[in-house]
Protein backbone atom coordinates (compact mmCIF):
# COMPACT_ATOMS: atom_id res chain seq x y z
CA UNK A 1 0.00 0.00 0.00
CA UNK A 2 1.44 3.39 -0.99
CA UNK A 3 1.45 6.34 1.38
CA UNK A 4 -0.85 8.21 -1.03
CA UNK A 5 -3.44 5.42 -1.15
CA UNK A 6 -3.35 5.10 2.63
CA UNK A 7 -3.88 8.82 3.03
CA UNK A 8 -6.75 8.82 0.53
CA UNK A 9 -8.45 5.98 2.41
CA UNK A 10 -7.92 7.76 5.73
CA UNK A 11 -9.45 10.97 4.38
CA UNK A 12 -12.62 8.99 3.61
CA UNK A 13 -12.65 6.81 6.71
CA UNK A 14 -15.63 7.08 9.08
CA UNK A 15 -13.64 5.84 12.08
CA UNK A 16 -14.00 8.51 14.75
CA UNK A 17 -10.23 9.18 15.18
CA UNK A 18 -9.98 10.04 11.48
CA UNK A 19 -13.07 12.26 11.68
CA UNK A 20 -11.44 14.21 14.51
CA UNK A 21 -8.10 14.30 12.70
CA UNK A 22 -9.70 15.79 9.59
CA UNK A 23 -11.28 18.55 11.70
CA UNK A 24 -7.83 19.44 13.05
CA UNK A 25 -6.30 19.40 9.56
CA UNK A 26 -9.00 21.78 8.35
CA UNK A 27 -7.60 24.43 10.75
CA UNK A 28 -4.45 24.54 8.64
CA UNK A 29 -5.76 24.41 5.08
CA UNK A 30 -3.86 27.62 4.33
CA UNK A 31 -0.59 26.26 5.70
CA UNK A 32 1.01 24.72 8.78
CA UNK A 33 0.84 26.54 12.15
CA UNK A 34 3.45 29.18 12.95
CA UNK A 35 4.59 27.13 15.95
CA UNK A 36 5.59 24.37 13.51
CA UNK A 37 3.53 21.55 14.98
CA UNK A 38 0.00 20.50 15.93
CA UNK A 39 -0.44 20.28 19.69
CA UNK A 40 -2.58 17.69 21.42
CA UNK A 41 -3.20 18.05 25.15
CA UNK A 42 -4.63 16.02 27.99
CA UNK A 43 -5.16 17.33 31.51
CA UNK A 44 -4.75 15.61 34.85
CA UNK A 45 -5.81 16.66 38.34
CA UNK A 46 -3.20 15.18 40.73
CA UNK A 47 -5.38 15.43 43.84
CA UNK A 48 -5.60 11.63 43.62
CA UNK A 49 -3.93 8.68 41.96
CA UNK A 50 -4.22 8.08 38.18
CA UNK A 51 -7.34 6.11 37.27
CA UNK A 52 -8.98 4.40 34.33
CA UNK A 53 -10.42 7.67 33.00
CA UNK A 54 -6.88 9.08 32.74
CA UNK A 55 -5.87 6.06 30.69
CA UNK A 56 -8.90 6.42 28.42
CA UNK A 57 -8.29 10.10 27.80
CA UNK A 58 -4.61 9.72 26.92
CA UNK A 59 -5.28 6.60 24.82
CA UNK A 60 -8.08 8.18 22.81
CA UNK A 61 -6.09 11.38 22.28
CA UNK A 62 -3.17 9.24 21.07
CA UNK A 63 -5.51 7.52 18.61
CA UNK A 64 -6.52 10.89 17.15
CA UNK A 65 -2.89 11.97 17.02
CA UNK A 66 -1.91 8.81 15.10
CA UNK A 67 -4.82 9.31 12.73
CA UNK A 68 -3.68 12.90 12.10
CA UNK A 69 -0.16 11.69 11.33
CA UNK A 70 -1.60 9.46 8.59
CA UNK A 71 -3.34 12.33 6.81
CA UNK A 72 -0.80 15.12 7.40
CA UNK A 73 2.95 15.70 7.38
CA UNK A 74 2.71 18.45 10.00
CA UNK A 75 4.71 17.35 13.10
CA UNK A 76 2.71 16.65 16.27
CA UNK A 77 3.26 16.86 20.02
CA UNK A 78 1.23 15.48 22.92
CA UNK A 79 1.36 17.26 26.27
CA UNK A 80 0.07 15.80 29.50
CA UNK A 81 -0.57 18.80 31.75
CA UNK A 82 -0.82 18.32 35.52
CA UNK A 83 -2.89 20.92 37.40
CA UNK A 84 -0.65 20.49 40.42
CA UNK A 85 -0.91 24.10 41.60
CA UNK A 86 -4.54 23.56 42.56
CA UNK A 87 -5.25 23.87 46.26
CA UNK A 88 -5.87 20.62 48.13
CA UNK A 89 -9.53 21.02 49.04
CA UNK A 90 -9.94 17.73 50.89
CA UNK A 91 -7.74 14.90 52.08
CA UNK A 92 -8.05 11.76 49.91
CA UNK A 93 -9.25 8.81 51.95
CA UNK A 94 -6.77 6.30 50.48
CA UNK A 95 -3.47 7.89 51.59
CA UNK A 96 -1.56 7.78 54.92
CA UNK A 97 -0.94 10.62 57.42
CA UNK A 98 -4.44 12.06 57.23
CA UNK A 99 -3.93 14.42 60.18
CA UNK A 100 -0.74 15.84 58.70
CA UNK A 101 -2.43 16.46 55.37
CA UNK A 102 -5.35 18.26 57.02
CA UNK A 103 -2.86 20.85 58.28
CA UNK A 104 -2.06 21.72 54.65
CA UNK A 105 -5.57 22.07 53.22
CA UNK A 106 -5.89 24.75 50.50
CA UNK A 107 -2.18 24.74 49.79
CA UNK A 108 -1.08 23.97 46.22
CA UNK A 109 -0.54 20.24 45.84
CA UNK A 110 3.14 20.82 45.17
CA UNK A 111 3.40 22.62 48.53
CA UNK A 112 1.78 19.79 50.50
CA UNK A 113 4.27 17.32 52.07
CA UNK A 114 4.25 13.85 50.57
CA UNK A 115 2.45 11.50 53.00
CA UNK A 116 4.35 8.57 51.47
CA UNK A 117 7.71 10.21 52.19
CA UNK A 118 9.15 9.47 48.76
CA UNK A 119 8.92 12.83 46.98
CA UNK A 120 9.26 16.54 47.70
CA UNK A 121 5.49 17.02 47.77
CA UNK A 122 2.17 15.23 47.44
CA UNK A 123 1.79 16.75 43.98
CA UNK A 124 5.24 15.48 42.96
CA UNK A 125 4.34 12.02 44.24
CA UNK A 126 1.13 11.87 42.20
CA UNK A 127 2.87 13.33 39.15
CA UNK A 128 5.51 10.60 39.38
CA UNK A 129 2.75 7.99 39.57
CA UNK A 130 1.09 9.52 36.53
CA UNK A 131 4.29 9.44 34.51
CA UNK A 132 5.04 5.87 35.56
CA UNK A 133 1.46 4.98 34.67
CA UNK A 134 1.75 6.53 31.19
CA UNK A 135 5.19 5.04 30.58
CA UNK A 136 3.89 1.57 31.45
CA UNK A 137 1.49 1.77 28.53
CA UNK A 138 4.10 3.18 26.15
CA UNK A 139 2.44 6.53 25.50
CA UNK A 140 4.58 9.17 23.77
CA UNK A 141 4.06 12.47 25.57
CA UNK A 142 5.68 15.49 27.19
CA UNK A 143 4.90 16.20 30.82
CA UNK A 144 4.04 19.73 31.98
CA UNK A 145 3.57 20.84 35.58
CA UNK A 146 1.30 23.82 36.29
CA UNK A 147 3.52 24.79 39.23
CA UNK A 148 6.60 24.89 37.04
CA UNK A 149 4.60 26.65 34.33
CA UNK A 150 3.42 29.41 36.68
CA UNK A 151 6.65 29.85 38.67
CA UNK A 152 9.15 29.71 35.79
CA UNK A 153 7.53 32.56 33.90
CA UNK A 154 6.18 30.45 31.04
CA UNK A 155 2.70 31.64 31.94
CA UNK A 156 3.67 35.28 32.62
CA UNK A 157 2.68 36.63 29.22
CA UNK A 158 -0.79 35.12 29.36
CA UNK A 159 -1.27 36.26 32.99
CA UNK A 160 -0.37 39.84 32.12
CA UNK A 161 -2.75 39.66 29.18
CA UNK A 162 -5.43 38.36 31.53
CA UNK A 163 -4.87 41.35 33.81
CA UNK A 164 -5.11 43.68 30.82
CA UNK A 165 -8.33 42.04 29.62
CA UNK A 166 -9.70 41.38 33.09
CA UNK A 167 -13.08 43.03 32.54
CA UNK A 168 -13.80 41.06 29.36
CA UNK A 169 -12.81 37.79 31.03
CA UNK A 170 -14.90 38.57 34.12
CA UNK A 171 -17.91 39.35 31.94
CA UNK A 172 -17.73 35.84 30.47
CA UNK A 173 -17.37 34.23 33.87
CA UNK A 174 -19.99 36.24 35.76
CA UNK A 175 -22.70 35.27 33.29
CA UNK A 176 -22.17 31.63 34.29
CA UNK A 177 -22.38 32.18 38.05
CA UNK A 178 -25.15 32.54 40.60
CA UNK A 179 -25.67 36.05 41.96
CA UNK A 180 -24.23 35.21 45.37
CA UNK A 181 -21.05 33.80 43.81
CA UNK A 182 -20.72 36.81 41.52
CA UNK A 183 -20.15 39.08 44.50
CA UNK A 184 -16.85 37.44 45.48
CA UNK A 185 -15.63 35.86 42.25
CA UNK A 186 -12.38 36.71 40.49
CA UNK A 187 -10.52 34.87 37.77
CA UNK A 188 -7.35 35.32 39.89
CA UNK A 189 -6.64 33.27 43.01
CA UNK A 190 -3.79 34.76 45.05
CA UNK A 191 -1.33 32.52 46.91
CA UNK A 192 -0.99 33.91 50.43
CA UNK A 193 2.60 35.13 50.94
CA UNK A 194 2.72 33.85 54.53
CA UNK A 195 0.50 30.75 54.71
CA UNK A 196 1.04 29.58 51.15
CA UNK A 197 -2.64 28.80 50.81
CA UNK A 198 -4.70 29.38 47.66
CA UNK A 199 -7.18 32.12 48.61
CA UNK A 200 -10.74 32.34 47.34
CA UNK A 201 -11.21 36.02 48.18
CA UNK A 202 -12.59 39.04 46.28
CA UNK A 203 -10.04 41.03 44.29
CA UNK A 204 -10.30 44.73 45.18
CA UNK A 205 -8.25 46.05 42.29
CA UNK A 206 -6.44 44.79 39.19
CA UNK A 207 -3.68 47.10 37.90
CA UNK A 208 -3.02 46.04 34.32
CA UNK A 209 -0.15 48.50 33.88
CA UNK A 210 1.69 47.18 36.94
CA UNK A 211 0.49 43.62 36.52
CA UNK A 212 -0.76 43.38 40.09
CA UNK A 213 -3.84 42.39 42.07
CA UNK A 214 -4.89 43.84 45.42
CA UNK A 215 -7.02 41.94 47.92
CA UNK A 216 -7.75 41.47 51.62
CA UNK A 217 -6.87 38.11 53.15
CA UNK A 218 -9.15 36.22 55.55
CA UNK A 219 -7.82 38.32 58.48
CA UNK A 220 -8.65 41.60 56.73
CA UNK A 221 -5.05 42.50 55.87
CA UNK A 222 -4.54 44.09 52.46
CA UNK A 223 -1.98 42.68 50.05
CA UNK A 224 -0.80 43.58 46.55
CA UNK A 225 0.88 40.85 44.51
CA UNK A 226 2.33 40.54 41.04
CA UNK A 227 0.22 38.22 38.87
CA UNK A 228 3.44 36.70 37.51
CA UNK A 229 6.03 34.42 39.07
CA UNK A 230 3.65 31.99 40.75
CA UNK A 231 2.09 34.57 43.10
CA UNK A 232 -1.40 33.90 41.76
CA UNK A 233 -3.12 31.20 39.77
CA UNK A 234 -6.22 31.27 37.65
CA UNK A 235 -9.53 29.73 38.66
CA UNK A 236 -9.98 26.37 36.93
CA UNK A 237 -12.32 27.45 34.13
CA UNK A 238 -10.24 30.49 33.11
CA UNK A 239 -7.13 28.36 33.58
CA UNK A 240 -8.47 25.86 31.05
CA UNK A 241 -8.90 28.45 28.32
CA UNK A 242 -5.74 30.38 29.25
CA UNK A 243 -3.66 27.23 28.97
CA UNK A 244 -5.02 26.65 25.48
CA UNK A 245 -4.00 30.17 24.52
CA UNK A 246 -0.58 30.03 26.16
CA UNK A 247 0.42 26.70 24.60
CA UNK A 248 -1.39 26.99 21.29
CA UNK A 249 -3.40 23.80 21.88
CA UNK A 250 -5.08 22.40 18.77
CA UNK A 251 -7.00 19.46 20.28
CA UNK A 252 -8.22 18.42 23.71
CA UNK A 253 -10.88 15.93 24.72
CA UNK A 254 -12.76 15.76 27.99
CA UNK A 255 -15.77 14.15 29.59
CA UNK A 256 -19.39 15.10 29.12
CA UNK A 257 -19.38 16.77 32.56
CA UNK A 258 -17.23 19.52 31.00
CA UNK A 259 -19.45 20.01 27.96
CA UNK A 260 -21.50 22.91 29.38
CA UNK A 261 -18.24 24.77 30.05
CA UNK A 262 -16.94 24.48 26.49
CA UNK A 263 -18.27 27.92 25.41
CA UNK A 264 -16.56 29.43 28.48
CA UNK A 265 -13.23 27.74 27.75
CA UNK A 266 -13.43 28.84 24.12
CA UNK A 267 -14.32 32.43 24.96
CA UNK A 268 -11.46 32.73 27.48
CA UNK A 269 -9.00 31.38 24.93
CA UNK A 270 -10.19 33.77 22.23
CA UNK A 271 -10.19 36.84 24.52
CA UNK A 272 -6.58 35.98 25.35
CA UNK A 273 -5.72 36.09 21.68
CA UNK A 274 -5.72 32.51 20.38
CA UNK A 275 -8.18 30.41 18.39
CA UNK A 276 -10.01 27.83 20.46
CA UNK A 277 -8.86 24.25 19.80
CA UNK A 278 -10.87 21.42 18.40
CA UNK A 279 -12.44 19.50 21.24
CA UNK A 280 -14.06 16.12 21.58
CA UNK A 281 -16.54 15.38 24.35
CA UNK A 282 -16.82 11.75 25.38
CA UNK A 283 -19.55 10.11 27.40
CA UNK A 284 -18.81 9.00 30.93
CA UNK A 285 -18.47 5.43 32.11
CA UNK A 286 -21.12 3.80 34.26
CA UNK A 287 -20.81 1.29 37.08
CA UNK A 288 -22.70 -2.01 37.41
CA UNK A 289 -25.84 -0.13 38.48
CA UNK A 290 -25.72 2.39 35.64
CA UNK A 291 -24.39 5.18 37.86
CA UNK A 292 -21.60 7.53 36.77
CA UNK A 293 -18.17 6.32 37.83
CA UNK A 294 -16.56 8.66 40.35
CA UNK A 295 -13.00 8.83 41.68
CA UNK A 296 -14.22 9.87 45.10
CA UNK A 297 -16.84 7.14 45.50
CA UNK A 298 -14.61 4.41 44.07
CA UNK A 299 -17.38 2.68 42.13
CA UNK A 300 -16.66 0.98 38.83
CA UNK A 301 -13.38 -0.72 38.01
CA UNK A 302 -9.76 0.44 38.20
CA UNK A 303 -6.90 -0.04 35.77
CA UNK A 304 -5.22 -2.55 38.10
CA UNK A 305 -8.45 -4.49 38.48
CA UNK A 306 -8.91 -4.78 34.71
CA UNK A 307 -5.30 -5.86 34.26
CA UNK A 308 -5.79 -8.58 36.88
CA UNK A 309 -8.16 -10.34 34.49
CA UNK A 310 -7.21 -9.24 30.98
CA UNK A 311 -4.57 -7.57 28.81
CA UNK A 312 -4.01 -3.87 28.21
CA UNK A 313 -5.02 -4.38 24.57
CA UNK A 314 -8.47 -5.58 25.59
CA UNK A 315 -8.90 -2.43 27.68
CA UNK A 316 -7.75 -0.32 24.73
CA UNK A 317 -10.30 -2.11 22.56
CA UNK A 318 -13.05 -1.29 25.07
CA UNK A 319 -11.98 2.37 25.15
CA UNK A 320 -12.04 2.68 21.35
CA UNK A 321 -15.66 1.70 20.87
CA UNK A 322 -18.42 4.34 20.75
CA UNK A 323 -16.77 7.05 22.87
CA UNK A 324 -19.86 9.24 22.61
CA UNK A 325 -22.08 6.55 24.14
CA UNK A 326 -22.25 5.94 27.91
CA UNK A 327 -20.96 2.43 28.62
CA UNK A 328 -20.97 0.16 31.63
CA UNK A 329 -17.41 -0.31 32.77
CA UNK A 330 -17.56 -3.26 35.10
CA UNK A 331 -15.99 -6.69 35.46
CA UNK A 332 -18.63 -8.43 33.39
CA UNK A 333 -17.60 -6.56 30.22
CA UNK A 334 -14.08 -8.02 30.30
CA UNK A 335 -14.64 -11.45 28.64
CA UNK A 336 -16.54 -9.91 25.73
CA UNK A 337 -13.84 -7.25 25.24
CA UNK A 338 -11.09 -9.88 25.17
CA UNK A 339 -12.85 -12.08 22.61
CA UNK A 340 -13.95 -9.21 20.38
CA UNK A 341 -10.40 -7.80 20.37
CA UNK A 342 -9.06 -11.12 19.07
CA UNK A 343 -11.89 -11.41 16.55
CA UNK A 344 -10.81 -8.05 15.15
CA UNK A 345 -7.16 -9.16 15.06
CA UNK A 346 -8.14 -12.21 12.99
CA UNK A 347 -10.34 -10.13 10.70
CA UNK A 348 -7.58 -7.54 10.07
CA UNK A 349 -5.45 -10.00 8.07
CA UNK A 350 -8.16 -10.40 5.41
CA UNK A 351 -9.42 -6.80 5.22
CA UNK A 352 -8.82 -4.16 2.58
CA UNK A 353 -7.36 -0.76 3.44
CA UNK A 354 -10.68 0.95 4.19
CA UNK A 355 -11.78 -1.89 6.45
CA UNK A 356 -8.45 -1.92 8.27
CA UNK A 357 -8.64 1.79 8.99
CA UNK A 358 -12.06 1.23 10.59
CA UNK A 359 -10.82 -1.73 12.62
CA UNK A 360 -10.15 -0.87 16.29
CA UNK A 361 -6.90 -2.86 16.29
CA UNK A 362 -5.39 -0.45 13.75
CA UNK A 363 -5.98 2.42 16.18
CA UNK A 364 -4.52 0.37 19.04
CA UNK A 365 -1.40 -0.87 17.23
CA UNK A 366 -0.93 1.44 14.25
CA UNK A 367 0.83 -0.26 11.34
CA UNK A 368 2.15 -3.08 13.55
CA UNK A 369 -1.01 -5.10 14.15
CA UNK A 370 -0.03 -8.49 15.60
CA UNK A 371 -1.57 -11.84 14.70
CA UNK A 372 -3.86 -13.44 17.24
CA UNK A 373 -2.79 -16.83 18.60
CA UNK A 374 -5.99 -17.30 20.64
CA UNK A 375 -7.15 -20.64 19.24
CA UNK A 376 -9.59 -20.89 22.17
CA UNK A 377 -11.85 -17.99 23.15
CA UNK A 378 -11.71 -16.40 26.59
CA UNK A 379 -15.37 -17.32 27.15
CA UNK A 380 -14.52 -20.94 26.37
CA UNK A 381 -11.55 -20.85 28.77
CA UNK A 382 -13.88 -19.66 31.52
CA UNK A 383 -16.26 -22.55 30.91
CA UNK A 384 -13.38 -24.96 30.75
CA UNK A 385 -12.13 -23.65 34.11
CA UNK A 386 -15.63 -24.11 35.45
CA UNK A 387 -16.15 -27.77 34.50
CA UNK A 388 -12.55 -28.88 35.03
CA UNK A 389 -12.08 -27.26 38.43
CA UNK A 390 -8.69 -25.99 37.22
CA UNK A 391 -6.82 -23.84 39.70
CA UNK A 392 -3.86 -23.09 37.44
CA UNK A 393 -3.41 -22.61 33.73
CA UNK A 394 -1.30 -25.78 33.33
CA UNK A 395 -4.43 -27.87 33.80
CA UNK A 396 -6.23 -25.83 31.14
CA UNK A 397 -3.34 -26.51 28.76
CA UNK A 398 -4.02 -30.26 29.02
CA UNK A 399 -7.43 -29.66 27.40
CA UNK A 400 -6.14 -27.00 25.02
CA UNK A 401 -3.45 -29.35 23.66
CA UNK A 402 -5.96 -32.12 23.10
CA UNK A 403 -8.08 -29.65 21.11
CA UNK A 404 -5.15 -27.92 19.37
CA UNK A 405 -2.06 -30.18 19.59
CA UNK A 406 0.15 -27.67 17.80
CA UNK A 407 -0.52 -24.92 20.37
CA UNK A 408 1.93 -24.13 23.19
CA UNK A 409 2.61 -21.33 25.67
CA UNK A 410 5.62 -20.34 23.56
CA UNK A 411 3.78 -20.31 20.21
CA UNK A 412 0.55 -18.89 21.65
CA UNK A 413 1.62 -16.34 24.27
CA UNK A 414 -1.67 -14.45 24.26
CA UNK A 415 -3.57 -17.72 24.82
CA UNK A 416 -1.21 -18.65 27.65
CA UNK A 417 -1.73 -15.23 29.23
CA UNK A 418 -5.50 -15.50 28.76
CA UNK A 419 -5.55 -18.94 30.41
CA UNK A 420 -4.02 -17.44 33.55
CA UNK A 421 -6.49 -14.56 33.46
CA UNK A 422 -9.39 -16.99 32.99
CA UNK A 423 -8.46 -18.94 36.13
CA UNK A 424 -8.53 -15.72 38.18
CA UNK A 425 -11.72 -14.42 36.59
CA UNK A 426 -13.50 -17.73 37.08
CA UNK A 427 -12.49 -17.95 40.76
CA UNK A 428 -13.55 -14.37 41.55
CA UNK A 429 -16.67 -13.88 39.42
CA UNK A 430 -18.02 -17.10 37.91
CA UNK A 431 -17.60 -19.69 40.67
CA UNK A 432 -19.38 -17.63 43.39
CA UNK A 433 -22.42 -17.06 41.16
CA UNK A 434 -22.96 -20.55 39.68
CA UNK A 435 -26.43 -22.00 40.27
CA UNK A 436 -27.14 -25.48 38.86
CA UNK A 437 -30.65 -26.81 38.44
CA UNK A 438 -32.33 -30.14 37.82
CA UNK A 439 -33.26 -30.68 34.13
CA UNK A 440 -36.87 -30.75 32.98
CA UNK A 441 -38.16 -34.02 31.55
CA UNK A 442 -37.78 -32.62 28.02
CA UNK A 443 -34.17 -31.55 28.74
CA UNK A 444 -33.39 -34.89 30.40
CA UNK A 445 -34.51 -36.86 27.33
CA UNK A 446 -32.54 -34.56 25.01
CA UNK A 447 -29.37 -34.75 27.11
CA UNK A 448 -29.60 -38.54 27.32
CA UNK A 449 -29.78 -38.70 23.52
CA UNK A 450 -26.91 -36.22 23.20
CA UNK A 451 -24.74 -38.40 25.43
CA UNK A 452 -25.64 -41.50 23.40
CA UNK A 453 -24.94 -39.77 20.07
CA UNK A 454 -21.45 -38.76 21.22
CA UNK A 455 -20.30 -42.39 21.15
CA UNK A 456 -22.47 -43.79 18.38
CA UNK A 457 -21.84 -42.65 14.81
CA UNK A 458 -25.10 -44.14 13.51
CA UNK A 459 -27.19 -42.40 16.19
CA UNK A 460 -25.43 -39.11 15.54
CA UNK A 461 -26.11 -39.24 11.80
CA UNK A 462 -29.67 -40.43 12.39
CA UNK A 463 -30.59 -37.45 14.56
CA UNK A 464 -29.12 -35.07 11.96
CA UNK A 465 -31.13 -36.85 9.22
CA UNK A 466 -34.32 -36.60 11.31
CA UNK A 467 -33.71 -32.88 11.80
CA UNK A 468 -33.25 -32.41 8.04
CA UNK A 469 -36.47 -34.32 7.31
CA UNK A 470 -38.33 -32.28 9.91
CA UNK A 471 -37.22 -29.12 8.10
CA UNK A 472 -38.02 -30.56 4.67
CA UNK A 473 -34.38 -30.54 3.60
CA UNK A 474 -32.48 -33.12 1.60
CA UNK A 475 -29.00 -32.01 2.70
CA UNK A 476 -26.16 -34.57 2.58
CA UNK A 477 -25.09 -35.83 5.97
CA UNK A 478 -21.83 -34.39 7.31
CA UNK A 479 -18.61 -36.33 7.48
CA UNK A 480 -18.12 -37.85 10.91
CA UNK A 481 -15.26 -36.18 12.79
CA UNK A 482 -15.40 -36.36 16.58
CA UNK A 483 -12.79 -33.58 16.93
CA UNK A 484 -14.60 -31.17 14.60
CA UNK A 485 -16.64 -28.62 16.54
CA UNK A 486 -18.90 -28.00 13.51
CA UNK A 487 -19.84 -31.68 13.37
CA UNK A 488 -20.44 -31.74 17.12
CA UNK A 489 -22.47 -28.55 16.93
CA UNK A 490 -24.67 -30.09 14.22
CA UNK A 491 -25.49 -32.96 16.59
CA UNK A 492 -26.36 -30.58 19.45
CA UNK A 493 -28.47 -28.44 17.12
CA UNK A 494 -30.30 -31.44 15.65
CA UNK A 495 -31.19 -32.80 19.09
CA UNK A 496 -32.66 -29.46 20.11
CA UNK A 497 -34.80 -29.39 16.96
CA UNK A 498 -36.00 -33.00 17.12
CA UNK A 499 -36.91 -32.71 20.79
CA UNK A 500 -39.20 -29.78 20.06
CA UNK A 501 -37.48 -26.92 21.86
CA UNK A 502 -39.20 -23.72 20.77
CA UNK A 503 -37.51 -21.35 20.66
CA UNK A 504 -34.35 -23.34 20.08
CA UNK A 505 -32.37 -21.10 22.42
CA UNK A 506 -34.32 -22.74 25.29
CA UNK A 507 -32.34 -25.92 24.57
CA UNK A 508 -29.02 -24.13 24.80
CA UNK A 509 -30.11 -22.25 27.92
CA UNK A 510 -30.97 -25.61 29.45
CA UNK A 511 -27.51 -26.97 28.65
CA UNK A 512 -25.85 -23.94 30.25
CA UNK A 513 -28.04 -23.88 33.36
CA UNK A 514 -28.00 -27.64 33.98
CA UNK A 515 -24.37 -28.42 33.03
CA UNK A 516 -22.52 -25.15 33.68
CA UNK A 517 -24.63 -23.42 36.31
CA UNK A 518 -24.84 -20.26 34.21
CA UNK A 519 -27.49 -18.48 32.16
CA UNK A 520 -25.19 -18.12 29.17
CA UNK A 521 -22.39 -20.18 27.73
CA UNK A 522 -20.20 -21.10 24.78
CA UNK A 523 -21.05 -22.57 21.41
CA UNK A 524 -21.66 -26.03 22.73
CA UNK A 525 -20.08 -28.00 19.90
CA UNK A 526 -16.86 -26.11 20.48
CA UNK A 527 -17.12 -26.78 24.19
CA UNK A 528 -17.40 -30.54 23.61
CA UNK A 529 -14.42 -30.48 21.23
CA UNK A 530 -12.33 -28.67 23.83
CA UNK A 531 -13.47 -30.45 26.99
CA UNK A 532 -13.59 -33.91 25.42
CA UNK A 533 -16.26 -36.44 24.45
CA UNK A 534 -15.95 -38.66 27.52
CA UNK A 535 -15.63 -35.70 29.87
CA UNK A 536 -18.80 -34.14 28.43
CA UNK A 537 -20.71 -37.44 28.80
CA UNK A 538 -19.52 -37.70 32.40
CA UNK A 539 -20.69 -34.11 33.03
CA UNK A 540 -24.12 -34.92 31.57
CA UNK A 541 -24.35 -38.04 33.76
CA UNK A 542 -23.56 -36.05 36.90
CA UNK A 543 -26.19 -33.46 35.99
CA UNK A 544 -28.86 -36.09 35.26
CA UNK A 545 -28.09 -37.82 38.57
CA UNK A 546 -28.67 -34.51 40.36
CA UNK A 547 -25.11 -34.31 41.67
CA UNK A 548 -24.34 -30.88 40.18
CA UNK A 549 -27.53 -29.31 41.51
CA UNK A 550 -27.02 -30.94 44.92
CA UNK A 551 -23.45 -29.65 45.16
Amino acid sequence: MTETSLRDAAMASKAWPFEEARAILKRYEAGPPDKGHVLFETGYGPSGLPHIGTFGEVLRTTMVRRAFEVISDIPTRLICFSDDMDGMRKVPGNVPQQDMLREHLQKPLTSVPDPFGTHDSFGDHNNAMLRRFLDTFGFEYEFYSATEFYKSGKFDEILLRAADRYDALMKVMLKSLREERQQTYSIFLPIHPETGRVLYVPIKHVDAAEGTVTFDDEDGREWTLQVTGGNVKLQWKPDFGARWAALGVDFEMYGKDHSTNTPIYDAICEILGAPAPEHFTYELFLDENGQKISKSSGNGISIDEWLTYASTESLSYFMFGKPKTAKRLYFDVIPKAVDEYHQQLRAYATQDTAQRLANPVYHIHGHNVPASTMVVSFAMLLNLASVSGAEDKDKLWVYINRYAPEASPEKNPDLDQAAGFAIRYYADFVKPTRVFRIPTEQERAAMEELSACLVDEAKALDVIARKNAQEGKDDPLPEVNWRDEEFLQSIVFAIGKTHGFDPLRAWFSGLYEVLLGASQGPRFGGFIALYGIEETRALIAEALDGKLAAA
